[in-house]
């Protein structure tokens, strides 16, 4: 129990922090509400047109953090690593697209280069995955359909032999 409330607090936090990260700067000094999420899946990589907020970076992180709610409602290690992996996913893709834009990528002072909204995704996908392995999760329970079927659980019916209070032997 203890471990799916840390493994719960983790994926909360990094939640937010990748809902967070779109509005921190991501490159050059340009924040990822201003990457459009069809740049990510175009050949051309990035370009300067800024979108509609439900278009950016945003929604993705929106909908990695509706996941991270979902598995800790339903105690879910599957759903938790998902919402990791669609983080992460977006912050490599973002890169790899980017890279192909300007050249190449550079990391440097004065806001010039990657910024710290990448790397707070990075963080936040990072901890999304570690949640993940944290929590415990459901246990099964078995069914009464499962003990009947297995010979384990409980004897043959031929070994019960009914109680008689008169036989005290």
């Amino acid at each position: 129990m203890i471990r799916n409330a840390i493994g719960s607090l983790m994926g909360l936090t990094g939640a937010a922090a990748a809902v967070w990260s779109p509005f921190r700067a991501w490159y050059d000094g340009r924040p990822g509400r201003d990457y459009r999420v069809e740049e990510l899946f175009s050949g051309s990589g990035v370009t300067t047109d800024p979108p509609a907020l439900p278009g950016s970076l945003l929604l993705p992180m929106l909908f990695a953090a509706l996941l991270v709610l979902v598995a800790v409602v339903r105690r879910s290690r599957p759903l938790m690593a998902v919402a990791g992996v669609v983080v992460l996913g977006v912050a490599v893709l973002w890169m790899v697209r980017q890279g192909q834009a300007a050249g190449g990528l550079s990391v440097g002072a004065d806001g010039q280069g990657l910024g710290d909204g990448l790397a707070t995704a990075f963080g936040a996908g990072a901890l999304l995955l570690l949640a993940a392995a944290v929590m415990r999760g459901r246990r099964r329970r078995p069914r009464r359909r499962d003990l009947d079927l297995d010979p384990l659980a409980r004897p043959p019916a031929a070994e019960y032999e009914p109680w008689d209070p008169a036989d005290r032997t």
